[in-house]
């Protein structure tokens, strides 16, 4: 099996949103198909690479947010003999994505939607494969593993590819970009849950995959120093949150805060200004701190 990555050039900027292509023994299949807006670009990948549309066989989604699936509706018009997979808890939101896109426009602002997304489809049940983690996969001449991955998301899945060691593991490992050692926690509403996601991390140690491929971008061999910053950052910025929450912080005085802690950071792993611009782009700090202020509040309320 051969993979490659396809940079799908989110808000026409590289590096920020992959789609992963698998082909071998004459089929191809896909990890993430990235939003609407992103959809030539992913045509133009599969072309570059030698795959007709009729040769994509499986498009693989980790979870149905709309940087990640959201082209799944109008892919599946384009890509005929493509089944694609999803957790069965988002399922539903692929058959009739009006849920979705509501609880997106309340995250990103209406007014931003199609210029961030582009339009969202229904995909056809028929084309739809569910899945809970544990399943085994054929694709692309090869096998994929399904695992679940709590955390970011209720239904999230990573897919190991055994041969290679390849773990794709969409935004359960965070965000990282090409070049960087920075790994910054994904954690926007709604379904945020630390505890969950320090779970999934050590789900990840146990498979012990050889490469790291998270959506937020490109693929990384020192998998170990890269979900421990993970993992302690997650614990950071929590306690951080509850702290400021407790003063009575608002969550943009929070935001500010988080944001000039992550970016000394940042730069202390020698990024540069125009890379915390980028990071920015594909995880905004704001989002970031009202996921994790609704998870503490939930916490509480449930405590």
């Amino acid at each position: 099996m051969k993979i490659e990555t396809i940079d799908l050039g989110f808000m026409d900027t590289e590096g920020i949103i992959a789609s992963f292509l698998l082909t071998g023994e004459g089929s191809a299949a896909i990890i993430e198909t990235g939003p609407t807006t992103c959809i030539e670009n992913l045509m133009r990948g599969l072309k570059g690479n030698g795959v007709a549309p009729e040769d994509v066989r499986q498009v693989f989604l980790t979870h149905i947010h709309l940087d990640h699936s959201g082209a799944s509706g109008h892919l599946a018009e384009r890509l005929p003999n493509a089944a694609f997979y999803v957790h069965e808890v988002g399922y539903q939101h692929l058959v009739d994505p009006s849920k979705l896109l509501k609880s997106a426009a309340r995250i990103y602002g209406e007014e931003n939607m199609g210029e961030l997304f582009g339009e969202a489809k229904a995909v056809p049940e028929d084309r739809l494969v569910k899945l809970e983690g544990g399943e085994e996969l054929e694709a692309a001449g090869g096998l994929l593993s399904a695992h679940y991955t709590p955390g970011h998301a209720y239904h999230h899945l990573a897919y190991l590819e055994p041969q290679s060691g390849t773990l794709f593991a969409g935004d359960v490992a965070g965000v990282r970009l090409l070049g960087q050692s920075y790994v910054k926690p994904p954690t926007p509403p709604p379904e945020i849950d630390i505890e969950a996601w320090k779970g999934s991390i050590g789900t990840m140690r146990k498979l012990e995959p050889k490469v790291l491929c998270p959506t937020h971008f490109g693929s990384y061999e020192d998998v170990e120093r890269h979900l421990s910053e993970l993992e302690q950052r997650l614990e950071d910025w929590l306690l951080l949150v509850e702290e400021r929450m407790d003063e009575e912080r608002s969550q943009e005085d929070i935001a500010e805060e988080l944001e000039a802690r992550g970016d000394e950071e940042m730069l202390r792993e020698g990024a540069g200004t125009e890379d915390s611009e980028r990071y920015e782009l594909a995880a905004n700090y704001e989002m970031l701190v009202a996921g994790l202020m609704r998870y503490v509040s939930r916490q509480r309320e449930e405590a």
